[in-house]
């Protein structure tokens, strides 16, 4: 059964269509839907991946756009991190890797299980991959 999460976070990008190709070619996302914006930008893209989404569009600055600020203009800090869930997250961190993607925290195995890491992508966005997933059912 897939899920369909109702919780989509929304990314801004200074290049929307450099992180669009980035985010499918090594994260593995599908494009659902991609609607232009002025000036050769992303008005709106919906990108899915195994059944969830997330939302990406060009930074511009409108009345919405004014209220987020890009890693990149915060010191390369973060404020917010995704986590996906993959059958075989050594194929990401390949993939991640290849692409020359900031390792913030390796490829490892954890004591619950999971196979992760966490990467940054070229503009500075922070992603968490691994085979753990809080929806399968579990005992703690």
């Amino acid at each position: 059964m897939e899920t369909h999460s109702t919780v989509i976070p929304a990314l801004r990008y200074q290049d929307a269509h450099a992180a669009i190709d980035w985010l499918c070619n090594v994260l593995g996302f599908t494009r659902h839907a991609v609607y232009p914006g002025p000036d050769n930008t992303v008005g709106h893209a919906e990108l899915t991946l195994n059944g969830g989404m997330i939302m990406v569009g060009s930074h511009r600055e409108d009345d919405y756009g004014r209220g987020f600020k890009s890693p990149g203009e915060l010191g390369n800090i973060e404020t917010r991190s995704s986590y996906i869930v993959v059958k075989d997250a050594e194929a990401v961190w390949h993939r991640a890797q290849s692409a020359g993607a900031q390792i913030v925290r390796p490829f490892q195995a954890t004591d619950y299980g999971s196979h992760e890491f966490t990467i940054k992508d070229p503009e500075g966005h922070s992603w968490s991959i691994g085979t753990y997933d809080p929806w399968a059912t579990h005992s703690m």
